[in-house]
């Protein structure tokens, strides 16, 4: 079943072809490990281990007492060597734990969760079991899972839709997911359908993933009526969550709202996948699987990769570099953040990792009033305008033009003919807006 699209967006190359038919492979566990205390959207966390402490695989080491947060699991068993300041992809620097794995792999687990009557459990139990896992969104967000399955009072959850659009260039990591793991995808889903009160789950991808398509729906044929498979157009950024539900449900999440107010929660395909295997296997957050590649690398390839392994590590076991890359990229190239150094280690959002020799450089020019970043605006925004405010720094100008509404998807800067960086414009916009919104409700 194919349904709709939303207006405006883009079709950019894929470029998926060099890491689309790579297995998900593991590399060699590094010695040392950099588990930063921020991880996700919300409270940084507090070590609950302090310098020469031993931990197992699967210890929670950090946690905080704040509603948006998530704590913090060991990837490997070893001795706590320091806790201090480390690069971050996002953040400049940040505290982390680091840890020296001992190579015992000797493992704290919980029991496995009572899987046979998941529409039976309790879902205030499940919700905190999800907290107590450590699980965020790993689309990128990474904004913690248990709360993002709990409505606020009032608020009825009809739809759980699982994200498989993966929409980015590049990226092909939730793609290898859906085509080697759908089982822990399902029961993932079936879990956080509970936990949200929804009565129908929907598992959604763009049609250029037709192995993932006939892995899927496989197994949906052994199970039908569990949930249902749809695909949609291949278009960017059909993988943000309300072209999603505008694209499948024809609804719009009106400015300023969240899929709650439309009855919707919407979940990484990955995230569900981590659901899942906590659920058959007991341990928490520790590793996933992101993609690697760009016309630098040596090997582009789909890894399972344990939380806090730096950069450097992985670009080892992807064999090196073949040639000096001009810009490395965490995320995809659309929405990614340039990183500087290879010292970062991977985080919970961390998407996948880009080494590119050949990029555009584009010259500025002023703008020509061609109106392209406004029809192809998701958002139906006029980026020009927004982009305009924010240079002469009319703030109040800029959010009455709903640039908060901005998802930031970067296609009013990828076809603007002038070269203008109108994204990273309305990003300064928003980051102003907030700060003088906090500043005021202090």
């Amino acid at each position: 079943m194919k349904t709709g699209r939303f207006r405006g967006g883009i079709h950019p190359p894929s470029w998926k072809e060099s890491t689309r038919l790579r297995p998900i492979r593991s590399l060699p566990l590094p010695d040392k490990l950099y588990l930063l205390l921020l991880q996700h959207t919300g409270t940084p966390l507090v070590p609950l281990v302090v310098k020469g402490d031993r931990v197992k695989r699967g210890q929670k080491i950090a946690d905080v007492e704040a509603y948006i947060s998530a704590p913090l699991h060991a990837p490997v068993a070893g001795k706590v060597l320091a806790i201090e300041d480390w690069p971050h992809p996002c953040q400049g620097k940040f505290p982390a734990i680091v840890i020296e794995n001992d190579h015992t792999e000797e493992e704290e687990k919980r029991d496995p969760l009572d899987t046979r009557e998941i529409e039976a459990l309790d879902r205030s139990f499940l919700r905190e079991w999800i907290r107590e896992g450590g699980l965020v969104g790993l689309g990128g967000a990474a904004f913690p899972t248990h709360v993002k399955v709990s409505p606020p009072e009032g608020k009825t959850i009809d739809t759980l839709i699982l994200n498989g659009a993966e929409c980015e260039p590049f990226l092909t990591a939730d793609e290898r997911v859906m085509i080697e793991d759908p089982e822990n995808i399902l029961l993932g889903g079936r879990i956080l359908k509970q936990c949200c009160g929804a009565g129908r789950l929907v598992i959604a991808l763009e049609d250029n993933k037709s192995e993932s398509e006939r892995s899927i729906r496989r197994l949906l044929d052994k199970d039908p009526g569990v949930a249902e498979l749809i695909t949609l157009p291949t278009r960017y950024p059909q993988g943000s969550e309300k072209h999603l539900i505008l694209s499948l449900l024809k609804r719009w999440v009106p400015p300023g709202g969240l899929p709650f107010d439309v009855g919707v929660v919407v979940s990484n395909v990955q995230t569900s996948r981590a659901v899942g295997r906590m659920a058959r296997e007991g341990l928490p957050l520790i590793d996933r699987v992101i993609t690697v590649s760009g016309d630098a690398i040596s090997q582009a390839d789909n890894l399972s990769v344990p939380l806090g392994m730096r950069l450097i590590d992985i670009l080892e076991g992807c064999g090196g570099l073949k040639t000096e890359p001009r810009k490395i990229i965490m995320g995809g190239p659309m929405t990614g953040i340039a990183q500087v150094q290879l010292d970062v280690p991977v985080v919970k959002g961390t998407s996948g990792f880009l080494f590119m020799s050949e990029i555009t450089e584009k010259k500025e020019f002023p703008c020509i009033r061609c109106g392209r970043c406004v029809s192809t605006c998701p958002m139906n925004l006029v980026p020009s305008a927004l982009a305009r405010f924010s240079e002469f720094r009319a703030y109040d100008e800029a959010r009455n033009h709903y640039a908060l509404d901005c998802i930031e998807c970067g296609v009013c800067a990828y076809g603007c003919p002038s070269g203008i960086p109108l994204t990273h414009h309305i990003k300064q916009a928003k980051a102003e807006i907030l700060r003088k919104s906090r500043k005021g409700s202090q």
